[in-house]
């Protein structure tokens, strides 16, 4: 699951929050850029830093619910797509880390 926030801060809040709940088993949280975006008719520009989740597909509503609930944005990017192939292994922990 992939995401952007405006702040470290906020990214942190909402990922351990996904952790605590199990929805996540592991996040990324990627240095301070700039996002340039279409909003209400004019060009924005803003720092961001994105998050790269790991999880399950089944796992993708809750994790919107609950990032709604947090978020900062009126309408944040929170995108998933599937894993076509992995590591086994690797693929076994995420869902070893995700509840049921």
């Amino acid at each position: 699951v992939y995401m952007t926030c405006a702040s470290d801060e906020e990214a942190e809040t909402i990922v351990k929050d996904l952790l605590d709940r199990a929805l996540i088993a592991c996040a990324n949280i990627f240095a301070p850029h700039r996002s340039f975006y279409n909003w209400k008719g004019r060009v924005e520009n803003a720092p961001e830093v994105a998050v790269l989740m790991k999880s399950q597909a089944g796992k993708f509503i809750a994790i919107e619910t609950r990032v709604l609930e947090l978020h900062s944005y009126e309408c944040p990017c929170l995108v998933s797509w599937p894993i076509e192939h992995g590591h086994d292994a690797f693929i076994r922990w995420i869902g070893e880390n995700v509840s049921s």
